[in-house]
């Protein structure tokens, strides 16, 4: 059973020297509804790694108040979070036993015990695992017996998949799971990640800094920069209503294009002036800015390279 998760007020800071200290998060405040896939972007240094850890209860926050549903966690070690959230890392060796078998990993997951008398599994464990394998492709069910060394790196994210779905998380916090694989594998995971999506109940976290994952995968994406959350959105709304220049420049390959221009209004409306060119912004802009009553200024104009076209010298120009 899927449940919601709520970061409120989140603050991280380390210790970068002696005398200074890293802000990594910073009154971070996000709520993921049930059900949900969350696709958290952002390069190096963003924060979004450390928030993950938070999730996980790697890293106990210095403010603020992480909740599962309604039960605060803030404080709960990861140990103990991991009945209720499934994790899967960009290694996907990590939290694994290599020399043992699939079926006994899954086992480990399953039943969280390490006696000596834990792997002798009833029929109904066996099944249930067969069950969970058969839902993540490459005929793994039928290979319950074979040591998670002797995978491929494809097989072995599988596995590492379902060893975190084994428990029937309420939270599917994913930390670049794709970034080790090739480019054909790392699609056909994508893929399989979307179908997995449909499958099972639960809710998604999944951290990346790869725009394609992003935006393929999540129902909302966080954009984040210095430990702030820069936007919040779908993948439409981020791509064609950017909140700020460094998102409208960070989403979108290749980059927006800026420009030096001016905001102006006549007798027909607001239009953008630049180079000597006037062009009348639509219907849609032009409504929010009467809305706004908004003034003639110096603006920076952003056009994506997809919204330009090459025309004879006479034709108006338009912005869309």
């Amino acid at each position: 059973m899927s449940s919601q998760l709520k970061l409120t007020d989140i603050t991280k800071k380390f210790e970068a020297n002696t005398v200074n200290e890293k802000v990594a998060l910073d009154h971070l405040n996000l709520t993921v509804e049930p059900g949900q896939f969350v696709t958290v972007l952002g390069s190096n240094g963003s924060g979004k790694s450390t928030m993950f850890n938070v999730i996980l209860g790697s890293l106990f926050p210095d403010e603020g108040k992480v909740y599962l549903g309604d039960k605060d966690i803030t404080k709960l070690k990861d140990y103990k979070r991991a009945l209720n959230i499934g994790c899967l890392y960009q290694n996907p060796l990590r939290g694994t036993a290599p020399n043992l078998t699939i079926e006994e990993n899954l086992a480990l997951a399953y039943t969280r015990k390490a006696s000596p008398s834990f792997f002798a599994l009833n029929k109904k464990d066996s099944a249930y695992f067969r069950e969970v394998l058969s839902t993540l492709g490459m005929g793994l069910e039928d290979r319950m017996k074979t040591k998670i060394g002797l995978l491929s790196g494809g097989q072995r994210q599988r596995v590492a998949i379902g060893r975190a779905i084994v428990r029937n998380p309420a939270v599917f916090l994913m930390d670049e799971p794709l970034s080790n694989l090739d480019a054909k594998l790392r699609n056909q995971m994508r893929a399989e990640i979307i179908k997995l999506r449909q499958r099972i109940n639960t809710t998604f976290v999944y951290v990346t800094h790869d725009q394609t994952e992003a935006m393929t995968l999540g129902d909302r994406i966080v954009i984040m920069r210095d430990g702030f959350i820069q936007q919040i959105g779908t993948p439409q709304e981020v791509f064609n209503h950017p909140a700020n220049l460094f998102v409208a420049g960070f989403i979108g390959t290749p980059q927006m294009n800026f420009f030096d221009a001016k905001l102006d209004k006549d007798a027909d409306g607001y239009y953008v002036e630049l180079d000597g060119a006037r062009v009348h912004l639509p219907e849609e802009k032009q409504q929010a800015l009467r809305a706004n009553n908004v003034e003639p200024q110096d603006i920076t104009l952003g056009i994506r390279p997809e919204h330009i076209m090459l025309c004879s010298d006479d034709a108006a120009a338009h912005i869309s």
